[in-house]
């Protein structure tokens, strides 16, 4: 019964008092809350996974030194 109260469906809203945060500079409008919590694609970029498609040979690396004695 006590869980029952936490999943709220309800919209968002500022604290009384308070307002929502200014827009973007570029924007005509201000965002609403589903866009305000979506993540920018930034934050999630895509994976790439690229696969070796052929294998080269490994220049000599003049600090690849072997350890001190």
């Amino acid at each position: 019964m006590l869980l029952a109260g936490c999943g709220s469906r309800e919209p968002l809203q500022p604290k009384p008092g308070q307002s929502m945060p200014p827009p973007p500079a570029m924007t005509t409008r201000a965002l609403t809350t589903d866009e305000l919590l979506t993540p920018p694609p930034i934050a999630r970029p895509e994976r790439i996974d690229e696969t070796l498609t052929r294998s080269e040979e490994r220049e000599d690396d003049r600090f690849d030194l072997p350890p001190p004695d």
